[in-house]
């Protein structure tokens, strides 16, 4: 274990390394703790109890808003517990540690023909994509990543390492499942449910003309609740790759078992009324997860500044498309863009979801991400996703905390029972509130 005091050497260096975001908050931590160990970890709960500090944890560091920088506690870092523990092919389970990024725990799968729904981009910390819920790739068939968790291990906040499950501590796994930043623990270990591996995964991409927005998003809200759960159709709006302006991208990745199942589920983005005046069409295209996540990561470009919002709507087009033109003429340099997702739980075909504390979602998801590298544009840029997302609010039922911007902006992000439950079972484990919970909550 590693302990880095606050006017160390390394001091700032561990603390920016601890947010992903260049864009790190100045809130300074008494103690920044590598953890390499259950044990660290018991002990730096323990130290940090025995000297009136609360405690903050990070595992990969995306949290966009950098809330594991808190000032004055101790902040665990979990980046160095990363591994893939075990993999039984037999039982389909896996035992992850939360510092693993996704594409890592794909790549250990995969030589098995096996599969789980692991984040879209490169090195998202499996840690906190499973905390807040996980939309991972294929979630629309399989449901959020956290419904495929069996169990955690978690260290309380009286410093004892428990086993959580549907057996074990059942309240403390119910709160794993969902409560993102706000969890009262830190989870060394994740229990996963594994799946077989899709045998096709194919996508079709199209480029638009952002003279079109209102025509494409009206139709790709009319066709919504008919794409199968095996596709996620998903829009971007962005800076288009040729230098000429604005354009929308359109994408429909498909987890199949047969090359007919994959094209019958991408015919409908060939029903498209503006399929003609798009400047790219790539209806059929063989690919990997490693692929996706690859492109996906191409969007969201180390070191650079983030300011990003989201919101759940099930609001009709007309009702929103004047919101993303205003997202569109208002929007910040290149790689900024906004994207439009089709989630869609209440099709037929979409897994019932347990008793857990992740309980808001709805049929489409718009989030909007400001990119930028220079720090002396902050001040024009920041307020971009914020802004937007507030003129909106009164067309969305709840936020995505994967995309949470609750320093600036407060959303829903579980039903009220939920938020009550929450309450009692922290009270219960947390009763002194060691570990800091959400900016805000409704």
């Amino acid at each position: 274990m590693e302990s880095i005091a606050r006017g160390s050497g390394d001091y700032e260096a561990a603390r920016r390394a601890a947010v992903w975001n260049a864009r790190t908050p100045e809130r300074f931590p008494d103690v920044i703790v590598k953890a390499r160990s259950d044990e660290d970890v018991i002990a730096a709960v323990r130290e940090a109890r025995a000297a009136g500090r609360r405690v903050t944890v990070r595992s990969g560091g995306h949290s966009w808003g950098g809330h594991q920088l808190r000032d004055g506690v101790t902040l665990i870092d979990l980046s160095q517990i990363n591994s893939v523990v075990s993999v039984n092919r037999e039982e389909t389970t896996a035992i992850v540690e939360p510092g693993c990024y996704g594409n890592a725990v794909c790549a250990a799968l995969d030589e098995l023909d096996l599969f789980f729904p692991i984040g879209h981009c490169v090195g998202v910390g499996i840690g906190g994509f499973l905390l807040q819920g996980g939309y991972g790739w294929n979630s629309r068939a399989l449901g959020p990543a956290c419904m495929s968790v069996l169990g955690v291990d978690v260290v309380t906040a009286n410093g004892e390492l428990v086993h959580a499950s549907v057996d074990e501590n059942p309240d403390l796994y119910w709160a794993a499942r969902g409560s993102g930043p706000g969890f009262f623990g830190v989870v060394v270990r994740f229990h996963l449910r594994l799946y077989p591996k899709p045998k096709h995964l194919i996508n079709a991409g199209y480029l638009y003309p952002i003279e079109l927005l209102d025509e494409i998003f009206t139709w790709m809200h009319a066709i919504g609740p008919d794409v199968g759960v095996q596709m996620e159709m998903m829009a971007l709006l962005h800076h288009g790759f040729d230098g000429q302006g604005l354009e929308i991208a359109l994408a429909g990745p498909v987890f199949a078992d047969s090359e007919d199942e994959a094209r019958e589920v991408l015919a409908i983005l060939e029903t498209c009324p503006a399929l003609d005046r798009a400047k790219l069409a790539i209806p059929y295209a063989p690919v990997t997860v490693e692929q996706l996540t690859a492109a996906v990561y191409e969007t969201y470009p180390d070191d650079h500044r983030y300011g990003v919002d989201n919101i759940w709507t099930h609001a009709a087009a007309s009702e929103l498309i004047p919101g993303i033109g205003k997202l569109a003429e208002t929007i910040p340099e290149a790689p900024s863009h906004m994207l439009w997702m089709n989630w869609a739980p209440s099709h037929p075909d979409t897994p019932a979801r347990p008793d857990m504390a992740y309980s808001v979602e709805d049929e489409t998801y718009i989030a909007a991400y400001g990119i930028w590298a220079d720090a002396a544009n902050d001040d024009a840029n920041l307020p971009w996703a914020t802004e937007r997302m507030r003129e909106m609010e009164h067309l969305s039922t709840g936020i995505q905390l994967a995309d949470e911007n609750l320093e600036r902006r407060t959303g829903r992000f579980m039903s009220d029972q939920n938020y009550a439950r929450y309450d009692e079972i922290r009270a219960a484990y947390d009763p002194e509130q060691l570990f800091y919970s959400w900016a805000s909550r409704p």
